[in-house]
């Protein structure tokens, strides 16, 4: 029985086991993956449904893949296609036929007065959207375009809070007139550079080229900015908050001053005899810097709603930004709100109303002078020994130059400010034929600006006056309105055609005045306790601009697709002869890729564009052909008027032609290019020019020369890795500019300062004597001497006999450019992005002060850079000379010893972010939890001896700079 038994159990162990072993053999699955047009799919995800195992197509669309018995579909996936799941049943080969996904092959981009399908642009044209510009916290749109977009270069002005960055989309097309691209959002040509949140933002987009931007005419020769804000979504109602929170720190680069031993053995070396220099100095050692810098605290808030049905779509969002600067005495307090509503009112009518506003404060400012932190010596003392301010101008004690320790006044002494904008518009569309569109655009700007200053009477600065205080205000008000038709209709399933025509409006009226009264009691912080007034102030000035606009948009069988456009703009800046411009453009696009005879497995996509247009450029001044009067002089007591501007009736617009050509390309449906040459020539180019003082006049302007800036551009961004929990994609751009005065009026050569305009070179080439190092046997500064006649050079240490004369460098950069990389797995996203720019000479000014060989013995200097030496003794060869008190034969005075290669490579943002899964939400009843953690600004590789080669402008100037602070954030999304 015993024997039966085991045989029984032996056997239906056995069956088991078969049984398990048959239910765990895989199967194989093969096939081919084609498109809709029957080419293979190199690269395809082929994923077991509810698992992470899969494979990928092959070159030829074949894929192979081992399923277990239990598992019954298979997973196809792939960017451009629509997703298909497929139960396997008794096959053993499946083959597939992916549907293109026809959103994305209707995805648009906003371009001027409207937007286009993506595949129909013939024009110079970077999207970037919103998910692509929160990689860094910062209260605006501007700074986050750095490193974004081919071409667009990115120059911050300083690390202040709220400051703007500069910026210069392909070179300087201009030399007195205006550099800066036009902003317009939501279709509001702005003045100047908008503020708006961050948040608010749907997609930006960059208009490089003339066909691009002919139809903004005259605003539109430096390039133009769109943004576009957020709208509610169809069938979707969400509340989002977000929260961030964020530390800044100083960031000194590789700049360094001297702390006390390092500072007396330098005046050592130059030979300090003051009777207060002494050992005894090293018994102090105050750190300015320390004192006067602090780790700074972001805080970014926002609560918005977004809410849509098939008659009504909402957006609102309100947001709060704070920051305190990394320099003590600095707090900037933003509020912001938008509403943006798109009300269909009936079949034919579309209201859609938005507003939006902001409100920036600025209380109590009494920012520690970056002056005062860099060059004040280690060896003067802010506090006494009862920790009491010092007074330097009584302390005996005091060796700084300047006599001021900025801590003593500020115990009194602040400025405050706020600012004020609001923005409103009640804009419509009627639809009057079943093709034809009336599109209406109205809208009001409000800015407001209020501040004061008060200098106690008890401060260093209060003594002459006993004390002040001045109040100012500034008012702004603009109008716009654009009124346009647009027909839009296709034939015969082949013929796509779209025509705009419109007329549009816009004025502008600005007021300030500001009062100061003088002679006041301590706390006395209002204009009516002066006891005596004192300046008086107060402007106004405004301009107008209409225009007439036509644009035509033609495509053929999705493959062929022109453009063209003109317009009429005419501008109060100038006189009625030449009131008025003309600017025009026309473009083309070829898809290759969709013709009959284009049959590839590797190019997806294959596009060739090319463009041709005109715009324009006004000068910065708004009365610039006019003959004006000073009027804001008496004599004996009488009202005068002398003779300021001398008038020019003929001046008349600066013109650009603009020549674009484009290759667009997609490779496996992974890798995708854009390569750009564009050709810009610039005639007419406004210019101030000054008088002698015999002629009584100034100066008055005039059209006096031009310049090309010619580049290439390319952009590159690729899907390395694609799987249902991972994946890795890449980007790049990089932008080439060659910059070329070619005519000057009467001249070859204008100078500039310490540039020069010269026929055949950059517009930003500088223009100084030439730094030839130090002479190994005395350690004195030589600079060249060019005899005028032969060329020869001789060297010289007496700085009038060298040389002015121009360097074959510019402030311009050889190129600009971006990096980016994303990892996600499953919810984990990894993310970093980095800019960087080669060549550009910037003069760094602040050396003459704090790297001046002993001129200043009482500030602080520079601790010497990496690869400098000084000069010691008789044989060195050292890039610094001698130092001796008082100066080394003008060693410190402008010339090249202080341009430096701002060449560097940033790495902008870096961030690790986390989304819960859809398992968790669904039970937590929200929609989305995103918590994450970023670095910006953490590392900069660069030979630059300042605080930071990207602070400075586009000029190249950089002083005393305020550095872009490294800063760490923390921050949660939660949506329901």
């Amino acid at each position: 029985m015993k024997k039966q038994f085991t045989f029984l159990l032996l056997t239906l162990a056995a069956c088991l086991c078969f049984e398990a072993r048959a239910q765990s053999d895989p199967r194989i699955i093969s096939g081919t993956v084609v498109d809709d047009n029957n080419v293979p799919i190199l690269g395809l995800n082929v994923v077991i449904t509810g698992t992470t195992t899969g494979t990928t197509t092959d070159f030829d669309g074949n894929y192979s893949i081992q399923v277990p018995e239990d598992m019954q579909t298979l997973s196809y996936t792939y960017i451009g296609y629509l997703s298909q799941t497929i139960t396997i049943n008794n096959q053993t080969v499946i083959d597939v036929k992916m549907i293109t996904d026809v959103s994305k092959l209707d995805e648009v981009v906003i371009v001027a007065y409207g937007s286009q399908k993506k595949e129909a642009i013939t024009s110079s044209v970077v999207s970037v959207n919103s998910e692509e510009l929160e990689d860094i916290t910062t209260p605006d749109v501007s700074s986050m375009l750095q490193g974004k977009a081919a071409g667009v270069q990115v120059s911050a002005t300083g690390g202040s809070p709220g400051a703007s960055p500069e910026i210069l989309i392909r070179g300087r097309s201009s030399l007195g007139g205006s550099v800066t691209p036009l902003w317009v959002v939501d279709g509001v040509i702005q003045h100047g550079t908008p503020i708006i949140n961050p948040n608010d933002v749907d997609t930006v987009s960059v208009l490089k080229d003339a066909s691009a931007t002919a139809l903004y005419g005259s605003r539109g020769a430096n390039g133009v900015i769109i943004v576009n804000t957020k709208r509610g979504e169809v069938g979707k109602s969400e509340i989002t908050v977000s929260y961030k929170t964020g530390m800044n720190q100083f960031n000194m680069g590789n700049f360094e001053v001297m702390n006390s031993q390092e500072l007396y053995d330098y005046n050592l070396q130059l030979g300090n005899n003051n009777p207060w220099f002494s050992e005894d100095l090293l018994s102090r050692d105050t750190d300015w810097i320390d004192i006067g810098t602090q780790t700074g605290i972001v805080k970014d808030a926002n609560i918005s709603f977004t809410s849509g049905t098939e008659n009504l779509n909402l957006f609102l969002n309100t947001g709060y930004y704070g920051e305190t600067g990394t320099l003590k005495g600095n707090e900037l307090n933003r509020y912001t709100f938008r509403m943006n509503l798109d009300y269909q009112m009936s079949e034919r009518f579309k209201l859609k109303p938005k507003i939006s506003f902001s409100f920036d404060e600025r209380d109590n400012v009494a920012e520690a002078p970056l002056y005062d932190l860099y060059l004040n010596l280690p060896w003067d003392l802010p506090y006494d020994e009862n920790g009491e301010v010092v007074n330097a101008n009584e302390s005996q004690d005091w060796i700084g130059r300047d006599g001021r320790n900025y801590l003593y006044d500020q115990q009194w002494n602040y400025s405050s400010s706020s600012i004020f904008n609001m923005s409103a518009n009640l804009d419509f569309e009627y639809k009057i034929l079943k093709n034809l569109t009336f599109l209406s655009t109205n809208n009001f700007t409000l800015y407001r600006s209020l501040s004061k200053s008060y200098t106690d009477p008890r401060s260093n600065a209060g003594l002459a006056n006993t004390g002040s205080v001045s109040d100012a205000t500034a008012n702004r008000f603009t109008r716009l309105t654009t009124q346009m038709l647009r027909y839009k209709n296709s034939f015969n399933e082949s013929h796509d055609l779209s025509v705009l025509a419109g007329y549009e409006y816009n004025d502008y009226k600005y007021e300030t005045f500001g009062a100061t009264g003088t002679g006041i009691i301590p706390g006395g912080e209002v204009l009516d306790i002066a006891s005596k007034p004192g300046a008086i102030s107060g402007l106004t000035n405004e301009y107008a601009l209409q225009s007439y606009f036509l644009a035509a948009e033609y495509g053929y069988a999705d493959r062929y697709f022109l453009k063209g456009s003109i317009r009429r703009d005419g501008a109060s800046n100038f006189g009625l002869d030449s009131q008025y411009g003309n600017f025009f453009s026309i473009s083309g696009g070829w898809l290759i890729h969709n013709e009959s005879f284009f049959n590839s497995r590797a190019i997806n996509e294959l596009k060739l564009r090319a463009s041709y247009g005109t715009v324009g450029n006004r000068p910065s001044s708004l009365y610039p052909y006019q003959g004006t009067y000073a009027v804001d002089t008496q004599y004996v007591g009488v009202p005068g008027a002398i003779l300021s501007q001398f008038g020019n009736p003929d001046l008349s617009w600066e013109k650009s032609f603009e020549t674009n050509l484009a290759l667009d390309i997609n490779l496996f449906n992974r890798i995708s290019a854009t390569f750009e040459y564009y050709n810009k020539d610039t005639s007419d180019l406004l210019y101030y020019v000054s008088l002698p003082d015999i002629t009584a006049y100034s100066g008055y302007w005039e059209n006096i020369g031009g310049v090309n800036n010619s580049g290439f551009e390319a952009s590159f961004n690729a899907d390395i890795i694609q799987k249902d929990n991972f994946n890795w994609n890449i980007g790049f751009n990089i932008g080439v500019n060659k910059n070329e005065v070619t005519e000057l009026y009467e001249a070859d050569e204008l100078p500039q300062g310490r540039k020069l305009w010269k026929v055949g070179e950059n517009a930003d080439s500088w223009y100084m004597r030439k730094w030839a190092g130090v002479h190994p046997g005395d350690g004195n500064p030589l600079w060249e001497v060019v005899d005028p006649e032969t060329g020869d050079i001789s060297y010289t240490s007496d700085y009038a006999s060298a040389t002015v004369q121009f360097l074959d460098k510019a402030s311009t950069p050889e190129f600009v450019g971006g990096f980016n990389s994303s990892w996600s797995y499953k919810g984990l996203t990894l993310s970093t992005s980095f800019d960087f720019s080669k060549g550009g000479y910037i003069y760094n000014s602040s050396r003459e002060l704090f790297d001046s060989d002993g001129i200043y013995p009482t500030f602080n200097q520079q601790v010497l850079s990496d690869g400098w030496s000084r000069w010691e003794e008789p044989g060195d060869q050292a890039t610094h000379p001698r130092p001796v008190s008082g100066g080394n034969n003008n060693s410190n005075k402008p010339s090249s010893r202080y341009l430096e290669d701002g060449s560097f490579f940033r790495m902008r943002n870096v961030t690790l972010s986390y989304n819960l899964p859809p398992l968790v939400l669904s039970q937590l009843k929200l929609s989305n939890i995103n918590v994450y953690v970023s670095g910006d600004n953490l590392f900069t590789i660069t030979n630059y001896s300042g605080v930071d080669p990207s602070v400075g402008g586009i000029t190249g100037e950089a002083s005393l700079s305020y550095p872009i602070p490294k800063r760490l954030v923390l921050g949660l999304n939660v949506s329901f």
